[in-house]
């Protein structure tokens, strides 16, 4: 079975959008590979962070993760940080990797712009990410369009480490995720939903109280007919709220239209607020249990022992190859 690795920044509160888009995806996969997934706390630093909620969200994140359905059994869970090996075998790439490489890199190019004072940190981290996916000897690799130039680099990173020293990684390969029923701010129906969005009462966080959720729903934008008809040109705002009901009861777009061709905007809102609140009341269900029983840390320290005896095999066998011992 191959193996998959997915980092998660523990930034931001997870909404409806990502799940849907996203997780819903991760669920998917867990089934077909040997997945590894972790936090990724130390990548969260490169920009400035609140420590406390920095580790808030740690472990918060999982929670939810594992809530939405993300199996421990049927995938290793662990923290960055965690694993001390990340950092030192990311020490041993970095001496393996051009300044010019991390400089071209479209991300570093974006944020180092908008700020004159970013850290070494932000340049480098892409070679942190390598040492991430190379430690497991990972075989693929979710991205968005916007990752896929990090595990390119990755991919050069390992090649050249194994010319030069012997074979040591395997070259993984970036998995272009499917794109996802894209979910719509429902305020701004032309526009993703986002965590970031300045408007957050077209955001469905997965931690939003049920009544909070509903009056969201119901204050939906749509346009001035009444038909629930899916027409995502003419109609963004009930196209979008079609998508979440197709997306959460997996009933076809056809099958909706043909349900609620005799309802108005008002009912049919009503009733995506039902299923939604239903899906997110169960979610977060099992967050808070998981949150107030020992079961979350028994699942990170089962992923911590895990991964730390696989990563010090590939440091040692790296430390070896380099010269690195008496």
């Amino acid at each position: 079975m191959k193996r998959i690795l997915t980092g998660l920044q523990p930034t931001g509160i997870i909404h409806l959008g990502n799940y849907i888009g996203s997780i819903k995806q991760m669920i998917d996969m867990q089934d077909k590979y040997d997945s590894f997934i972790f936090v990724a706390d130390l990548h969260a630093i490169t920009i400035p962070q609140d420590s406390k909620e920095l580790s808030d969200n740690i472990k918060k994140l999982i929670a939810l993760y594992i809530a939405c359905g993300i199996d421990p059994n049927k995938n290793t869970i662990f923290i960055q940080s965690e694993n001390i090996y990340h950092t030192n075998i990311s020490w041993m790439l970095e001496c393996n990797t051009y300044y010019g490489e991390l400089s071209r890199m479209t991300q570093f190019k974006d944020k180092s712009s908008k700020n004159a004072n970013f850290t070494s940190g932000l340049l480098t981290y892409p070679v942190l990410m390598a040492s991430d996916i190379l430690a497991y000897d990972t075989d693929l690799v979710p991205v968005g369009i916007d990752q896929k130039q990090h595990v390119e680099l990755t991919r050069d990173i390992a090649i050249r480490f194994n010319n030069k020293y012997g074979d040591t990684f395997k070259v993984p390969e970036p998995y272009m995720t499917k794109v996802g029923t894209k979910i719509m701010d429902l305020q701004d129906p032309l526009h993703k939903m986002s965590k970031s969005s300045e408007n957050q009462k077209g955001v469905i966080r997965l931690l939003d109280e049920p009544e909070i959720i509903r009056k969201k729903i119901m204050s939906a934008t749509t346009d001035s007919e009444t038909r629930i008809i899916y027409d995502p040109e003419n109609k963004p705002g009930i196209s979008n709220l079609i998508n979440i009901y197709s997306s959460i009861t997996n009933m076809s777009i056809k099958d909706i239209e043909n349900k609620f061709k005799d309802n108005n905007y008002g009912e049919f809102k009503k009733e995506v607020a039902d299923v939604t609140i239903n899906l997110i009341s169960e979610i977060q269900d099992k967050y808070y249990k998981l949150l107030n029983s020992n079961e979350l840390d028994n699942i990170l320290d089962k992923g911590r022992d895990k991964t730390i005896e696989i990563a010090k095999v590939k440091y040692e066998e790296m430390k070896k190859k380099i010269g690195l011992y008496r």
